[in-house]
């Protein structure tokens, strides 16, 4: 399965914009309860105002939270940039630290922001347990636990360390685009053959393949077809 998800998208990478370690940390903290399009409709103004750790510390709450309204909750989202910009200066001399320990120390972070920031702006290999990943990897029975951090531990010890990050973009990926929460796209599945779970959505080719979403659905299509 994890061979096919490698053939199925080989680009995929994380779907917020970014620039640095410190708009990565921002955007993720910003995307819960949200999608990544929806910040990266946000972010090219925020990250113009706020460009480093001490902007965001000294920024003016109304002001902030006019930024990330659309966002949703952005009063909470407010408090968090505002605490993670003061705990950044105060402890990291306003650079974002590249350990997970201390990662998630900051305001807003937990480990699934960390895994993120580590594995797509440090390098550093992470599983990165969202409401995607965890879902595909019960379906597929990688894993009975329900826990995000028994998720990320149960599924690392199934696949190599070096491909833990590139692998949670195309379980994402595929959580996005095919194996959806209420109605996956099982008929047009390239993961079809293997998977557990066949049968939980449409299983006819013409009719599942209408459910798959995004620029690669072409692609997936075809790879289904031909299995």
């Amino acid at each position: 399965m994890k061979r096919c998800l490698d053939q199925v998208y080989p680009d995929a990478k994380a779907e917020l914009d970014f620039t640095n370690p410190l708009e990565l940390l921002v955007a993720v903290v910003l995307s819960a309860q949200t999608t990544d399009v929806r910040v990266n409709l946000v972010t090219p103004a925020l990250f113009a105002k706020y460009r480093t750790a001490a902007d965001y510390a000294g920024a003016e709450r109304a002001e902030l939270e006019e930024y990330l309204r659309t966002t949703g909750f952005f009063r909470a989202k407010a408090n968090s940039l505002l605490g993670l910009g003061a705990a950044l200066v105060e402890r990291y001399d306003g650079e974002v630290p590249n350990k997970l320990d201390d990662l998630v120390t900051l305001p807003g972070v937990g480990r699934k922001t960390a895994n993120v920031v580590l594995g797509n702006a440090f390098d550093v290999p992470g599983i990165t347990v969202d409401t995607h990943f965890g879902r595909l990897v019960r379906r597929w029975g990688w894993t009975a636990e329900e826990d995000p951090v028994k998720v990320e531990h149960a599924v690392g010890e199934l696949i190599p360390r070096k491909e833990w990050t590139m692998l949670s973009h195309r379980v994402i990926f595929h959580g996005r685009r095919v194996c959806h929460a209420r109605k996956p796209a099982c008929g047009a599945c390239p993961l079809r053959k293997d998977c557990p779970s066949f049968g939980a959505g449409p299983t006819e080719f013409e009719v599942a393949a209408k459910l798959v979403k995004g620029p690669e659905k072409d692609h997936i299509l075809e790879l289904a077809a031909r299995g």
